[in-house]
Parts: C-alpha cells; sequence; structure tokens
C-alpha cells in the first residue's frame, strides 16, 4: 500500500491548480480510460514478445493509469482505493467457494457453472436480472474479443457444434461464401461474409482452448519481427523492397525466417 501511495502522491502533484500539469488537470475517467486502454494494448504486446523488462514497464503503465482513474473518483467523494479492494477481494472469495468454504469442484465444467451461478445471483440481488445470455457482453470491447464473449455466452446456454471438426466445416464454408462474394464483386457481401469467417475461426480457438486475441498478438509480433530482420538486411545491402521482384522478395522474407529467434 505504502508503494501504490507513492502513485497517487504524484497523480495528486501532476493535478495541483498552479503548480500541476494542465494535461493532467484537465482529464477525467472517460478521457484516462482510453488510455488505460492503449497502455493495455502495449502489455499484450509486450507479452506477446516475452520481453521481460518491457512487460515489466509495460504493467506500471497499466497500474499508472488505473491508480489515475481510482483518484479522480476519490476526489469527488466517490470511492476509495480501499473501498475498491475490498469489493473485488469479497467478490473473488464469495466466487471460489471451493476454495474458501466447503464446496466441491471435480471438471472445469463445473468450476465454470459454479462461477457464472455466483454471478447471475449477485445480479438478481443488484436487480439487474437480464433478459439475454448475451446481455453481459459489454459492447466496448474488441471485435475480436467481443465475439469470443458472445460465443461463449451462447454455449453457455447450449447453443454449440458437436466437435471442434465441425467448426472447422464451417470455416471452410464461409471461406467458400466469401469466394462466392468477391467473385461476384459484391462489396458489401465480401465484407459480411470475411466477417462470417473471422467469427467461424474465433470459435475454432475456443473449442481447442486457446484465446484468438493471445494468438493473432503472437502472429503478429513474430510477422514484425521477421519484417524488421528483412528491412534491416536490406538496409545494409542499400537495397529498396519496392525495387525487388517478387521471387527477389520471398528469398529475403526466407532469410529473414530462418533468422528470425521467437
Amino acid at each position: 500500500m505504502e508503494n501504490i501511495e507513492i502513485l497517487f502522491e504524484i497523480i495528486r502533484t501532476l493535478r495541483k491548480e498552479k503548480t500541476g500539469c494542465v494535461w493532467d488537470r484537465r482529464q477525467t475517467p472517460e478521457t484516462m480510460w482510453e488510455c488505460l486502454a492503449e497502455e493495455v494494448y502495449e502489455l499484450q504486446e509486450a507479452i506477446a514478445k516475452n520481453d521481460l523488462d518491457h512487460i515489466c514497464e509495460e504493467a506500471g503503465d497499466v497500474l499508472f493509469q488505473l491508480v489515475f482513474i481510482i483518484e479522480l473518483f476519490q476526489e469527488k467523494g466517490g470511492f476509495t482505493l480501499s473501498d475498491v479492494i475490498k469489493q473485488v477481494a469479497k467478490k473473488m472469495i464469495r466466487r471460489h467457494p471451493h476454495v474458501y468454504e466447503d464446496a466441491s469442484i471435480s471438471t472445469e465444467n463445473e468450476l465454470n457453472l459454479q462461477w457464472e451461478t455466483i454471478k447471475a445471483l449477485e445480479k438478481e440481488k443488484k436487480g439487474q436480472t437480464a433478459k439475454s445470455a448475451l446481455d453481459s457482453v459489454p459492447r466496448g470491447m474488441s471485435s475480436l474479443i467481443r465475439a469470443l464473449k458472445v460465443s461463449k455466452c451462447a454455449v453457455k446456454e447450449g447453443f454449440d457444434w458437436d466437435n471442434s471438426l465441425d467448426v472447422l466445416e464451417t470455416v471452410k464454408d464461409e471461406i467458400k461464401e466469401f469466394e462466392a462474394a468477391v467473385k461476384s464483386g459484391n462489396k458489401s457481401e465480401a465484407v459480411m461474409e470475411f466477417g462470417d469467417i473471422l467469427f467461424s475461426l474465433v470459435n475454432v480457438a475456443r473449442v481447442n482452448g486457446f484465446h484468438p486475441e493471445t494468438a493473432l498478438a503472437g502472429s503478429t509480433a513474430k510477422f514484425e519481427g521477421r519484417f524488421r530482420l528483412m528491412e534491416s538486411e536490406l538496409n545494409q545491402q542499400q537495397i529498396k523492397l519496392e525495387t525487388l521482384s517478387r521471387d527477389q522478395k520471398d528469398l529475403f522474407w526466407d532469410q529473414a525466417k530462418k533468422s528470425y529467434e521467437r
């Protein structure tokens, strides 16, 4: 608590009327949320690259933005850091009765069912009974994460493929429909079919037990690393990428792929 208090003191200093920073003084919870979202993605990138120093730095940035938001509410007398900690601590203990009480859990499905049952009871007590199984999915999520969340909610209601191979077949069907839309020149239809491919691939990730956002972040980081290596090699040879033929580009790319260490 003493260490995190240092951050609160910095924020209060930055927000002082005469001696503080103009930018920090005009921030609101809404504007700071935008900063927090950016920092979360930078943390995700650092994790995807497994760069420990960068992860530590970005985790600090995320923490600072979050503390800043809490301080804005403390200034208005809304709630304090202590309130936040107490509330989430009670919630986590309440949602893990198999750890803190005598509930018995033997499978991951039972664990998920217990979690969702407790969440539903919490919302019922607050008068937040959902009209749809999808009501709990925030609309502000990135499309990829929201697609996964929507899918998981539907699955909990019993709406799912019979097995992972069926999901792959759906992807193949969606690709065929996309190809047909592209050939027809119908751009709006092609956009919709492309979205169907992505949504189906999200479900491929789900049924195989990994997060699509993590997979995409890792692949993007890998591509970026290889591309930077290729750029470096081209710069050393004083060659511009756009002047190369397709075959020459492939040669440099293959060399970068072999040299790249994940």
